[in-house]
């Protein structure tokens, strides 16, 4: 068994949609980046790189890359599955954390487990917890939104 830790954060602004584990959040704000900056499916695929030793998503998915401009995260986590899969591992579970002022995040979670598990993830190895930063930050002050997440890595018998 192999364990990652992986994290994400960006900053909201503006006329961007909110996207967070693959669901589109109705929010006045959305997550700038280069893909659509869902920070829970960076941060899974984070911590699935990081339990491969392949580095991080920055050196696997590049800013400077046209091919991730604008791309749904969930893409890239099914690409990083996949490489897991190729390298004889599997996700056995998935622990995150999305630390969020605003907006309430519970309703939400069984539709991300969902969309998260079209990956290759199924949902029952997939747990997502709701946090708020208690107005600490810029993340209190809702300036942005982060998130954590752990995953072990099984190999494939």
């Amino acid at each position: 068994m192999r364990i990652g830790v992986g994290y994400d954060s960006h900053r909201l602004v503006k006329g961007r949609k909110l996207v967070l584990g693959g669901v589109n959040i109705p929010f006045g704000k959305g997550l700038i980046g280069h893909s659509d900056a869902d920070v829970l499916c960076h941060a899974i695929i984070d911590s699935v790189i990081g339990a491969l030793g392949l580095g991080d998503i920055g050196k696997n998915f590049p800013d400077t890359d046209p091919e991730w401009k604008d791309a749904p995260s969930v893409n890239l986590l099914k690409y990083i599955v996949g490489l897991a899969r190729a390298n004889g591992y599997k996700v056995s579970w998935i622990d995150a954390i999305i630390i969020a002022e605003r907006p309430k995040l519970s309703p939400y979670i069984e539709s991300m487990k969902e969309a998260i598990s079209q990956s290759g993830i199924p949902t029952g190895l997939i747990n997502i917890k709701a946090k708020t930063n208690e107005g600490m930050g810029l993340i209190g002050r809702g300036g942005g939104i982060a998130a954590y997440a752990v995953c072990l890595l099984r190999r494939i018998a």
